[in-house]
């Protein structure tokens, strides 16, 4: 909800969860979990969007008039209907709200292991946040002061005073967003089958956030210009002689270029994935569309909309990578309980690298 540019959607929804089933005294018990997040703006739709009445009823407040950008005219063709409402309404990114709050449980989950997962902006609106040295841990407290969410001040005011401009001028913007997660152990994921690769999984729901029309991991695209000396993360151990086995097999990259993912699978430097997310498609100022109803030209619908959504989009990758973690834990280590779950965890740590230890250690053959 937070973020520089956000409309007046924001002062009217809480989203606060209800529990519905699946948790007692504050834990899981194995159930299905269910929550409920109220939709508070129904109030001021109900006699539009209510499931009984007569088609006459839908004619005020219709949508005949299709954003470019946005699902409205396709969605009309496609699914054969009069008005875009009954497209817009279910396109609108106000159910990634259900997946931020199924992405928290996930979180919460690796958080027994370690893992945190935090995001911030790496541009908007054409601005770009310069970086200078690693990322904090955890990354969050350390950027949601920013009501941009960049750790770049001299970013900060440049991007305000875009999408000031931008307002003004009745207009959107997009921008990029890290999402990172560190402790994750190596070997999430797999090399063996197409589906279970884990930069497909992450890129796959990444993709599936209304608006992002990118994404990439570690170096992503720049990775596809340089040559290879200067992609590839060179492999050192842990410490001198024998690999000491951990997380990471008691091997470490001397660079992330990588983004924590070779051949599919974890290894175990940081997850770094970026989206990019195109301007919102809702204009103040609207572009040129058709009237369905009339044939004509127009402009297109108009309704409340963000300026940008960009520093609020990492809040929703941060969920999605969790829940794609979390489920690629639970294939690997599996169990009907946490304390089964660690178990399995801890024993597949402790044998990383132990193969290599032994060979090391083995007495030369005479």
């Amino acid at each position: 909800m937070q973020g520089y540019g956000r409309g007046a959607r924001m002062k009217i929804e809480s989203d606060r969860i209800e529990w519905l089933s699946g948790v007692r005294s504050g834990e899981t018990i194995g159930s299905p979990v269910a929550m409920l997040i109220r939709n508070l703006d129904w109030a001021n739709w109900e006699d539009v969007m209510a499931a009984e009445g007569t088609p006459g009823d839908l004619r005020r407040r219709r949508v005949t008039r299709p954003r470019p950008g946005h699902a409205d005219l396709v969605g009309v063709l496609k699914y054969d209907r009069v008005d875009a409402r009954d497209i817009l309404e279910r396109a609108s990114a106000r159910e990634t709200a259900a997946r931020v709050a199924a992405g928290a449980l996930a979180r919460r989950l690796l958080e027994e292991f370690g893992v945190d997962i935090g995001s911030h902006v790496v541009s908007l609106g054409g601005i770009q946040v310069e970086m200078k040295g690693p990322l904090p841990v955890p990354l969050n407290p350390a950027v949601d002061g920013s009501p941009v969410r960049v750790f770049d001040p001299g970013a900060e005011s440049r991007i305000i005073a875009r999408i000031d401009e931008a307002k003004k001028a009745g207009d959107t913007l997009g921008g990029e967003v890290e999402v990172v997660a560190t402790g994750v152990v190596l070997g999430l994921g797999s090399h063996a089958s197409w589906d279970r690769k884990l930069d497909g999984r992450l890129a796959g729901m990444l993709m599936s956030i209304p608006a992002v029309k990118g994404v990439e991991i570690g170096m992503g695209f720049t990775a596809a210009r340089v040559p290879g000396s200067q992609v590839h993360d060179p492999i050192e151990a842990d410490s001198e002689g024998a690999p000491v086995p951990g997380p990471r097999g008691g091997f470490h990259r001397t660079s992330n270029n990588a983004g924590g993912l070779e051949g599919g699978m974890t290894t175990g430097e940081p997850l770094v994935v970026r989206v990019a997310m195109k301007p919102i498609s809702t204009l103040m100022s609207p572009l040129k569309t058709v009237d369905l109803k009339s044939g004509d030209s127009a402009n297109a619908q108009s309704e409340r909309s963000d300026v940008t959504a960009v520093p609020a989009v990492g809040v929703i990758g941060e969920a999605l990578v969790a829940l794609v973690l979390a489920e690629a834990m639970l294939e690997n280590f599996g169990g009907d309980s946490l304390a089964e779950l660690r178990r399995n965890y801890e024993g597949y740590v402790a044998g990383l690298g132990h193969r290599w230890t032994e060979l090391r250690n083995r007495p030369a053959e005479p």
